[in-house]
């Protein structure tokens, strides 16, 4: 008899995550904001809502009696649903709101660092007044990141030197934050090549997946405004190729001891964590911490996954990882997201055809923001179609996904150069230099 799994999200992670634990077997329930035709045709029921009532969604997944939720989107793990999951004896292989302060909380995350001297924190300072903003921000001889403390999608955090034409501008930006939440976040700027470590946990045990990397930028050569992500990496190897010696070592123990830390802290955090780091020109910093499967990187880990993903949920949910077989596939993967035109500035979302005909097994493609049926779909304001592959080298696979381009008809906008030789190799060239010309 399948396990019937209850899956809360309706984006393109949530397509793979879906898929897979449909491949290995489960019944799935979905609770989506949109009406995702992907996860829809692999479920026995769905609700489509974009209404954020947990009572009512609680109501529902009681309803349709699941033996475990998968709840996935950061807007959902910051409410009450786990919460009031887990009151009602349902057992749920995601974070409470409580541990999930990890990500809904970047003051909480800086501050746990210090408490427990976990490495690579920022030099951070926590503003209440606008004076004391104008004071720090005028500053010139420093460049700043100003973070709202909460969630922001990948694009509420702004550079002072990247984001601004002068520090007035920056200035008003941090006071604007400020008065929308009482408080804003400075943290030093730093240079370097970012990259996401994701963890599956329990609580105490943890499997580390393979190092990805997110494109960020919207524009190629990593140009333009911050996004929630346009494509993702990952190597045959655990680590990616620009990770100096020591880098990977250092990156996992630093993870491990978010884990640890927040059960010294009475939090017992469950699901995925994924921390973001940069390796600078001699150092390794911790940019932020996430409680959830990484958008795009999830989809490239979630996809090189071997074993039972059904088995790994009820593990992880049951506090029992340390006895999971759960590997990761010894290939390499690109990903690359379709977006609508204009997207990030000024969208115009339209219609796409899909073709997913004869889809080799080395290639993927996942449904994110859109709705329609598995052949055509109307995009949103967000990102749309995902295709992903696999191969023995990244540029292999970014070339594999250059090549399945003909099964995506209509008006789109896409970052070509995502895993390409040439973006390899100035990133391994940039390590060795320590000549960053970017802040992030």
């Amino acid at each position: 008899m399948s396990e019937r799994i209850a899956i809360v999200g309706g984006g393109g992670r949530e397509d793979a995550l879906a898929r897979r634990l449909f491949q290995d077997g489960a019944e799935l329930i979905s609770i989506m904001p949109n009406d995702n035709p992907s996860i829809r045709s692999i479920s026995s029921e769905s609700l489509v809502t974009k209404s954020m009532d947990t009572d009512m969604i609680t109501r529902y997944i009681m309803d349709k009696r699941p033996d475990l939720v998968y709840v996935s989107p950061d807007g959902y793990l910051e409410t009450n649903l786990v919460d009031k999951l887990e009151y009602n004896k349902i057992k749920v292989a995601s974070p409470t709101s409580a541990s999930f302060q990890i990500e809904s909380s970047k003051i909480f995350m800086r501050q746990l660092m210090k408490r427990y001297g976990i490495p690579g924190n920022l030099k951070y300072e926590v503003l209440n007044n606008e004076y004391d903003i104008q004071k720090l921000l005028s500053n010139t001889s420093l460049e700043f990141a100003i973070k709202p403390s909460g969630l922001t999608g990948g694009k509420g955090v702004k550079i002072t030197d990247q984001h601004f034409n002068s520090r007035a501008e920056a200035i008003g930006y941090a006071q604007e934050v400020f008065r929308r939440d009482k408080k804003v976040l400075i943290e030093e700027a730093v240079y370097g090549e970012e990259f996401s470590m994701q963890l599956f946990t329990d609580g105490v045990n943890s499997i580390f997946a393979p190092v990805a990397q997110d494109y960020k930028r919207l524009y190629e050569n990593d140009l333009g405004p911050n996004t929630g992500g346009m494509g993702s990496i990952t190597d045959i190897e655990l680590k990616l190729p620009f990770m100096r010696p020591g880098i990977y070592e250092r990156a996992k123990d630093i993870s491990r001891r978010f884990v640890e830390a927040l059960f010294q802290d009475g939090l017992l955090f469950r699901g995925v964590l994924y921390v973001q780091f940069m390796q600078t020109k001699d150092d390794l910093k911790v940019i932020e911490v996430n409680g959830r499967l990484a958008d795009p990187e999830g989809m490239n880990i979630v996809t090189l996954m071997e074993g039972d993903s059904v088995d790994l949920l009820f593990k992880i949910a049951d506090a029992d990882l340390k006895n999971s077989k759960i590997t990761f596939r010894r290939k390499a993967s690109a990903l690359k997201y379709l977006v609508p035109k204009g997207y990030g500035i000024n969208p115009q979302p339209g219609i796409l055809s899909v073709n997913t005909s004869d889809l080799p097994d080395h290639v993927h493609i996942f449904y994110s923001s859109v709705e329609g049926e598995l052949d055509e779909v109307k995009m949103s304001n967000s990102r749309a179609i995902a295709i992903m592959t696999e191969a023995d080298s990244i540029p292999e696979a970014s070339s594999m996904v250059e090549l399945n381009l003909w099964r995506i008809k209509g008006d789109y906008y896409m970052r070509h150069d995502i895993g390409t030789l040439k973006s390899i190799n100035k990133k391994i060239e940039t390590a060795k230099t320590g000549n960053y010309k970017f802040i992030h």
